[in-house]
């Protein structure tokens, strides 16, 4: 690995850590952040939401952004915004301050995670860039995983505004590592950013992702649901008819006929869907029913993220050899087994027999699926394209985790209580299952192209195949 390499990998990790830290950090503050600042519940739900809003509508227009300007310039203002955010957000004074600092906070983050994997994709191929994602994915991955501890730990030893301050020691060293690459050259023309495409796609996610966040507190003919999701869903649709139509098009839907782009996406939805709503569970779950106090609760959901540390990269180097289907198939296989186990949990909770071994499962199962499942997705598009099609899986992943999320009270009955845990355990084995029946009908392994061969649409599956271990330019 060369000294440019090194540092790429340096600094996507970071620029993707804090985004996915702070995404998860959060959670166990919640309780502390209402005692002090007011607001209840509702407030509780738009800490998180907010955070989840702006990020999930923004980043469609962060990865054509991050084609535009290049990844680097793209992660320079994301870092800067999101430390600004972070700051904010410690100093809040108020309920509705914090909720305002936290929808900066996630339009910063859209603008993190397209770009730092896009970095990857354009410096690293063949097996060495399923390496890289892998350690990518593990560190990122273990980002959100560990956030509940960490947040628990801060919360009980310190203060809740310590979990956003703790992001600018990371920002900082990933700011001054930027300094440090080697200088760019630009790659061709610009092309052309959509911007009423951009406003639409944002409306589109927004609208709904708002009526789904407010649905309990609103009957579904309200107008406060209702105008937001009528007009979110007539504008996605609006979105989807411009994109199709437009020359320079901010979500090129021909990605789509690229057979792994597609069917990836499809698994994204169910697999990623699935790890949010069991982890929202599982977390939720040994707080309420075991009496687990909040650092206990981070602790005991760490095993997967030390499997992931362990294997991800391992996994990740295979895929590129092997190619991702069997590994796209097998690993949701592992984890739904996972959450199988997890419905022997009972009124008498062991978390040693009852929810461990379900969990180590889980863990392995994630490290055999993350970094061949992106790997296999953006490994499947023109390297020119990676910012633009990073930020749709991350878009079709946060979206599926907020879907899951916001109905986990109509699959457990109203209440995280054991039977209520069990019907979520259930719900998210079948999801991995399905998952896993998505890949392996869908995924297929590219084979490399003949001398003859240089476009996606001359490649039987429209992929572009890892060709060397190189180093590419950074966009």
């Amino acid at each position: 690995m060369t000294r440019q390499q090194r540092l790429v990998l340096a600094i996507a990790i970071l620029s993707s850590f804090v985004a996915f830290l702070d995404g998860s950090v959060v959670n166990v503050a919640l309780p502390a952040i209402a005692d002090e600042l007011g607001g209840g519940l509702p407030l509780q739900q738009w800490v998180v939401d907010a955070y989840l809003l702006t990020l999930g509508a923004l980043i469609l227009l962060a990865g054509s952004l991050s084609d535009a300007f290049g990844r680097v310039r793209i992660l320079q203002l994301g870092l800067l915004g999101f430390g600004v955010a972070s700051v904010l957000c410690a100093v809040a004074p108020s309920a509705a301050f914090l909720v305002g600092a936290r929808l900066l906070q996630g339009g910063a983050a859209a603008l993190l995670v397209p770009s730092s994997l896009a970095i990857i994709i354009s410096t690293f191929s063949g097996a060495a860039q399923g390496k890289a994602i892998g350690t990518w994915t593990a560190w990122t991955s273990a980002a959100s995983i560990t956030g509940p501890l960490l947040g628990g730990v801060l919360v009980d030893g310190l203060s809740w505004r310590f979990i956003f301050a703790i992001n600018l020691a990371p920002i900082v060293v990933t700011l001054w590592l930027i300094s440090r690459l080697e200088p760019v050259r630009a790659t061709g023309q610009r092309p052309r950013i959509d911007v009423l495409g951009a406003v639409l796609g944002a409306i589109g996610l927004g609208g709904p992702i708002f009526a789904l966040i407010e649905k309990d507190g609103y009957r579904w003919n309200s107008p406060v649901l209702l105008v937001p999701l009528i007009v979110g869903v007539a504008s996605l649709a609006a979105f989807l008819w411009r994109e199709h139509r437009h020359e320079s098009p901010m979500l090129p839907l021909s990605l789509f006929r690229v057979r792994n782009f597609g069917f990836g996406n499809i698994a994204t939805t169910f697999i990623y869907g699935a790890l949010s709503l069991g982890f929202f569970a599982i977390i939720v779950f040994i707080q309420q029913s075991a009496g687990f106090s909040a650092t206990l609760a981070g602790i005991a959901t760490l095993p997967p993220t030390l499997v992931l540390l362990v294997l991800s990269s391992w996994f990740g180097k295979l895929a590129g050899i092997h190619g991702p289907r069997m590994f796209m198939t097998l690993g949701p296989l592992i984890a739904g087994a996972g959450f199988l186990l997890m419905v022997t949990a009972g009124h008498e909770f062991n978390y040693w027999l009852q929810v461990f071994p379900g969990i180590v499962l889980v863990g392995i199962g994630l490290a055999v699926t993350v970094a061949p499942l992106t790997s296999g997705i953006l490994g499947s598009i023109d390297p020119a394209r990676a910012g633009i099609g990073s930020a749709i899986n991350n878009a079709v992943s946060r979206v599926a985790g907020l879907v899951t999320i916001a109905l986990a009270g109509i699959i457990a009955g109203g209440a995280l209580d054991v039977d209520g845990f069990r019907r979520i355990a259930l719900t998210t084995a079948a999801l991995m299952l399905a998952g896993a029946i998505v890949s392996f009908i869908g995924i297929r392994t590219p084979t490399a192209p003949t001398s003859s061969q240089d476009s996606s649409s001359q490649h039987p599956h429209g992929a572009y195949p890892p060709t060397g271990e190189g180093s590419r330019e950074i966009p």
